[in-house]
């Protein structure tokens, strides 16, 4: 069922959305060499509530029903998503995918932003800026009277056309009281199809992107999901609401950007 929000559901989902964004930027101040993935999953969770909301991932359960043991997903170099952080020192040139969810006044905020670990690669920061760039250009299709698969086409159609593989078995997908809801949001697909666009949809558009191959496997943890070739992965995800002529961004990657470490 897909649940359209009002106006003032739309600004609770802000709310809950600018926190993601808030706690990110926090974590960006501290992401170098020598920092674990522990490290930033504590500082998320302590920030998060003491803003007065809820870490919507802890305890999140996996299709085996085993709860999710951490606040954020910390996805490091080839792992794609759903990361779990660890007492691995970061190193320099590694790149790590932070997801992020919130649960304030009963709405929830989801966003993901891949950070650069000291200096990396040449060929890593072509990757994470194609992917962010893959990100807008989806978000640019969300407006009423289109349909998802026209945010699918312009995700798959700008990153495959830089050589990136496109991830199939994980996708976007509505949010609202519920991190997950309908509709699912491919990163692939075809302009035309899908379901339309309607004004007061809000959903979370998130590429997840392959420096190689497109094909990915789990991890014994039953979490962790990584490239099958070992390649470098990006990810980045906004939440959304369609509107007319225009989407309205409901998480903000501005504080993040101000905050990373030079």
């Amino acid at each position: 069922m897909i649940y359209l929000k009002t106006d003032d559901e739309i600004e609770l989902l802000r709310e809950a959305n600018l926190l993601v964004g808030k706690t990110l930027a926090e974590l960006a101040k501290i992401i170098k060499p020598g920092v674990t993935t522990r490290q930033l999953d504590v500082l998320a969770e302590t920030f998060i509530r003491d803003n007065g909301a809820e870490p919507t991932f802890k305890g999140f359960p996996n299709p085996y029903g085993e709860p999710f043991p951490a606040s954020i997903c910390t996805s490091v170099n080839e792992q794609v998503v759903h990361g779990i952080p660890n007492d691995i020192p970061l190193k320099d040139g590694d790149i790590v995918s932070i997801d992020c969810g919130t649960k304030l006044n009963g709405f929830c905020g989801d966003s993901c932003y891949t950070f650069a670990v000291g200096e990396i690669s040449e060929e890593a920061q072509n990757l994470l800026r194609v992917t962010k760039e893959a990100l807008y250009k989806g978000i640019e299709q969300a407006v009423v009277g289109k349909r998802i698969g026209d945010i699918s086409y312009a995700v798959q159609n700008h990153c495959e056309s830089h050589g990136y593989g496109v991830v199939r078995e994980f996708v976007g997908h509505g949010v609202g009281h519920e991190m997950h809801e309908d509709p699912q949001v491919p990163n692939y697909g075809r302009r035309g199809n899908g379901v339309m666009l309607k004004n007061g949809l809000c959903i979370a558009i998130e590429p997840m992107i392959t420096m190689g191959a497109k094909e990915i496997y789990m991890l014994p943890d039953k979490w962790g999901i990584i490239t099958r070739d070992r390649s470098l992965a990006a990810h980045f995800e906004h939440t959304i609401c369609v509107r007319k002529g225009q989407a309205d961004i409901l998480s903000s990657f501005d504080e993040i950007e101000k905050n990373i470490q030079k």
